[in-house]
């Protein structure tokens, strides 16, 4: 079958935005011609700096043939209906549609032949609407059309069957032809299918393949080291960019002044990262860094590269030499001092929840709350939250935002801090992704926490939560980063009490903000009682105060208030633990039985998440789960009809009015399970408590299968509902079954 050739060529595309790129192009050809009759079954595509392009296999010559009815109005509907459809159908009058009668009357019906229209033609007509609403992150105008592309773009090279296929966008180029390397093989190259334009183009050194230039780059780089006895320092991240910056990679040994070898490692990579796009190099003896440097040149010298390599080095050399100059800037001040405190006071963290140090603050008092869970020395957690900030305020961490934290450190370890304060600077940030590594020293783990529970608790507090489209806080990471903490570390929070408190903080500093009000009057505002010991204890951890609650309405609201985003917050952090165990295997349904019952505590939620998975893949628990959802039903059909209430759901079942075999084994097995399971979820077995419910298999079975629930006899029946709840409070026990999807 005929193959579609497409390729935009234009100046160079930022080389961040090509992957995506081709993610979206892929995305807009499948749609629009999957709307038009056709449904390629894969895409490929491809993109180097200059192009953007795909290739589809096995495209029919021409779109399906079209034959199908169409419902129309009533007759005798309104005018306005009736045009409506005949539109929407193409029709030119009501004479050309039938008139079909049914049960509910006569309709108009269209009947609709079309014959499928050439892909060529579709094509043409498909590119141009995708071209112009193509979603770049940035773009701009040429200056010689209206057209908004990424940069400017030349040229639309398609090619169908073989043939040319003319695409009319403003002001651009449609010859069958692509351009080689812009310095090695600039002419026009014909275009006569897929494979031609590779090889093609291969040979006026253009590589159009991302996943070929990666692998070229990295097999270069390793070679390149393994020949001086040298390791590369690999980055995902860097190799994903720089192949995005070249057609015919080149890789480069370079060699860097050994005396930059006295400044941190972390600043050394950063350089050549983010400034000159290098690859660090390292000893694979001492694995610390060696004096050189791995770059991707474009094109092939006629010296083997020599003047490239010469000339990255005296960039690099600069760059390295600033950093120097703010590194010896940075190390003759202690971390911690007056004036760097007082900067990070005038540093907004958020217009409404004041400055960094502000935030400091608020962790402070959270490693207060959190140390009740998580055994750490108070005095050295304390001051890890006062150093934890200082860095942004350097020198070095101003050049380099990236290194925040790393920075921190070492400050902290050159003025004779402790080992522990020092690497929770640092640490308190991780995990910073899903490959990260989680903090399991006791202080770092404390500051971890802290810092993004006030973060969740304040943007909570001022409702700036992520939207379906939106996290511009990173609100998402951090709740994720504190779920794998509290797992990774099996810490076993008030979850419910800490929200609460996170909230409660920010909603103090955002009417302190906002209002100038003194903190002595929202604290005044959070006395305020809910009428549970639950709120009264959070109060006094808030507060630090036993002074007796108020009732004025301003306190009320306030408190409202705390509650209701605090148990909102709780949910959000539901649903990051059940992305979490997603990413496992585990089903969120499962996540959503085991919150339902008002468990706050994500380890011992974990626990019986894992301990329900395994029992529901058992044949005793898929049945058991069917012989819920069947008592489930009939109490609520009950209920329903006013024939069940509440009250009488209350009563104990009569072993005296027990008059079948079956439903005097279930009540004799439910005698024996409840307690049994109960028994094991307060010791928190919760693998013995599946256990212990496994054994009512066979008498729910039984029960169902020879019992009548709704007797004619109502002692009987009210007794054999009393034994279907008694059925649904021992499962209830363990779990909220009716959240499990195919209960």
């Amino acid at each position: 079958m005929p193959q579609l050739l497409l390729e935009l060529f234009s100046e160079e595309i930022p080389a961040r935005m090509q992957k995506r790129a081709e993610e979206d192009f892929a995305k807009l050809m499948g749609e629009k011609l999957k709307a038009a009759g056709l449904e390629p079954e894969r895409i490929n595509t491809f993109s180097s700096p200059r192009r953007l392009g795909l290739v589809i296999e096995d495209l029919p010559a021409k779109a399906a043939d079209v034959n199908e009815e169409k419902k129309g109005p009533r007759v005798g509907a309104p005018d306005q209906a009736v045009q409506g459809f005949l539109k929407s159908a193409g029709l030119a009058s009501i004479d050309q549609a039938q008139i079909v009668e049914d049960k509910k009357g006569a309709f108009y019906v269209a009947k609709i032949e079309r014959a499928g229209r050439a892909t060529a033609e579709i094509v043409q007509e498909i590119v141009p609407e995708i071209v112009r609403a193509f979603p770049w992150p940035k773009s701009m105008r040429s200056g010689v059309s209206d057209l908004q592309w990424v940069r400017p773009l030349h040229n639309i090279c398609c090619v169908f069957d073989g043939e040319g296929v003319a695409i009319a966008v403003e002001g651009v180029g449609s010859a069958r032809v692509t351009w080689g390397h812009r310095f090695h093989a600039p002419e026009p190259i014909e275009v006569r299918s897929a494979a031609d334009h590779v090889s093609r183009l291969r040979g006026a050194k253009v590589l159009i393949e991302r996943e070929e230039r990666k692998r070229i780059i990295l097999e270069q780089a390793k070679a390149l080291c393994a020949a001086k006895g040298l390791e590369l320092v690999e980055d995902i991240g860097l190799l994903e960019e720089v192949c995005g910056l070249v057609e015919w990679p080149v890789t480069l040994l370079g060699d860097m002044d050994a005396g930059f070898l006295d400044l941190p490692g972390e600043v050394i990579r950063l350089s050549m990262r983010t400034h000159q796009k290098y690859f660090a190099v390292r000893d694979p003896k001492t694995q610390k860094l060696a004096p050189h440097f791995v770059t991707v040149a474009n094109v092939e010298a006629k010296d083997g590269g020599k003047a490239i390599a010469a000339g990255n080095a005296r960039v690099l050399s600069a760059r390295l030499n600033d950093a120097r100059f703010f590194w010896d800037t940075d190390k003759k001040t202690p971390l911690y001092t007056d004036e760097r405190r007082d900067k990070l006071k005038k540093i907004v963290f958020h217009q409404k929840l004041g400055s960094v140090w502000d935030k400091v603050e608020r962790v402070k008092e959270l490693t207060g709350d959190l140390r009740n869970f998580v055994h750490a020395d108070g005095n050295a957690t304390r001051r890890a939250v006062d150093l934890s900030k200082c860095d942004l305020v350097t020198e070095l961490v101003g050049e380099f935002p990236e290194l925040q934290g790393q920075i921190g450190r070492q400050l902290a370890v050159i003025h004779g801090e402790d080992a522990g304060v020092a690497a929770a600077i640092e640490d308190h940030y991780r995990p910073v992704g899903p490959s990260d590594r989680v903090p399991s020293e006791p202080i770092s783990v404390v500051l971890a926490l802290a810092d993004k529970l006030d973060s969740l608790g304040c943007f909570w507090a001022i409702d700036e939560k992520p939207t379906g489209s939106a996290d511009p806080y990173a609100l998402r990471r951090s709740a994720l980063g504190f779920v794998r903490i509290v797992l990774a570390n099996s810490i076993r929070l008030r979850l419910a009490l800490l929200t609460a408190i996170a909230v409660g903080q920010g909603v103090s500093i955002s009417a302190q903000v906002q209002s100038g009000a003194l903190q002595k009057k929202m604290a005044d505002a959070l006395r305020s009682a809910a009428g549970t010991a639950a709120f009264q204890d959070y109060v006094r951890e808030l507060t630090r105060t036993d002074a007796r609650p108020s009732d004025g309405k301003f306190e009320r609201q306030t408190e409202r208030e705390i509650l209701s985003k605090g148990r909102d917050l709780l949910a959000f952090l539901a649903d990051r633990l059940k992305v979490q165990l997603r990413d496992q295997g585990k089903r969120h349904d499962l996540v959503d039985a085991v919150f339902a019952l008002g468990d706050d505590d994500l380890v011992r939620i974990v626990a019986r998440v894992e301990a329900l998975d395994a029992f529901l893949k058992t044949e005793d628990g898929a049945n058991l789960l069917a012989g819920y959802k069947r008592a489930a039903n009939i109490l609520a059909a009950e209920e329903k009809k006013g024939k069940w209430s509440a009250d009488e759901a209350t009563g104990d079942v009569d072993a005296s009015k027990l008059a079948e075999p079956a439903e005097k084994a279930l009540a004799d097995a439910l005698s024996k399970a409840l307690p049994a399971a109960r028994a094991a979820v307060e010791r928190e077995d919760f693998a013995a408590a599946m256990k212990a419910l496994s054994t009512l298999r066979a008498p729910v079975d039984a029960f169902f299968e020879k019992v009548l629930v709704n007797a004619d006899d109502a002692a009987l029946r009210k007794n054999r509902l009393l034994l279907l709840t008694r059925l649904r409070d021992a499962l209830s026990a363990v779990a909220d079954f009716s959240k499990i999807e195919g209960s």
